[in-house]
């Protein structure tokens, strides 16, 4: 798919990685519009590059209905979806202070299920929906995670990468007849604010044990999204871009 003139929608697109994808689409011609849930960074954005954005929870399933009706009714369905938005929220799944026991809070794996598995089903079913409806040829990006094989004190995220690992090939296969493509990317540790808030002795220990020496940046992610956008042959498939490390 050649980007020019293309119709992008990118979830979570107010900061970090979706701000860059935002940008980095914007620059190649396309004319990207963001949805997010903190409408200071949606005026950070637009204000700073002119980009479009709209307040959406893509956890609830009527104002995702909604926004999609409504981007279709002004601008045409989209052509690309990036469904990035995602939380975290750790905790270990059982553990022992002094004589206390202590589970994994079920409002952690709520939150975290809803937003990162709920919110890029029903952002993927709308937008590929508006796509079959308008006849459209386009592509649907879920952002996964290295952390999908199973990552210390991570249970809700990465039950949740893996299972957007699987809606992905499931979709590869079933949009096809559609011409309707769909690929994920799982990245490693990236230079992102939330790689920031880690302790740095922490930091230091994960640097250590990525063959490439450093975390990535956000640009090589986003050149992932457009290979697989600008690749016609690609579908049903999640890219590895993590410096070579393993969970």
């Amino acid at each position: 798919m050649d980007l020019a003139g293309k119709n992008v929608v990118i979830t979570g697109g107010g900061r970090g990685m979706g701000k860059k994808f935002a940008v980095d689409m914007k620059n190649a011609g396309a004319k990207p519009f963001v949805v997010d849930v903190i409408q200071e960074n949606l005026d950070a954005l637009k204000a700073e590059t002119g980009i479009d954005g709209k307040i959406l929870d893509v956890t609830k399933e009527s104002e995702v209905e909604a926004f999609f009706n409504a981007y279709t009714d002004e601008h045409g369905a989209a052509d690309v979806l990036v469904n990035n938005a995602g939380i975290t929220a750790d905790a270990l799944f059982i553990k022992k202070k002094g004589e206390e026991i202590i589970k994994f809070p079920m409002s952690n794996w709520e939150k975290v299920i809803n937003v990162n598995l709920t919110g890029v089903f029903l952002c993927a079913r709308e937008a590929a929906y508006h796509m079959v409806k308008s006849g459209k040829k386009g592509v649907i990006v879920n952002i996964s995670s290295i952390s999908r094989s199973g990552n210390l004190g991570q249970t809700n995220y990465a039950a949740t990468k893996s299972a957007v690992d699987s809606m992905t090939v499931v979709w590869g296969k079933e949009l096809t007849k559609y011409g309707i493509r769909v690929g994920a990317i799982a990245p490693g540790y990236i230079n992102t604010e939330m790689v920031a808030k880690i302790r740095q002795d922490m930091l230091d220990k994960i640097i250590a044990n990525i063959p490439v020496g450093r975390l990535g940046e956000m640009e090589e992610i986003s050149k992932a999204v457009r290979f697989i956008v600008e690749n016609d042959f690609f579908t049903g498939r999640v890219i590895e871009v993590d410096g070579g490390m393993r969970i």
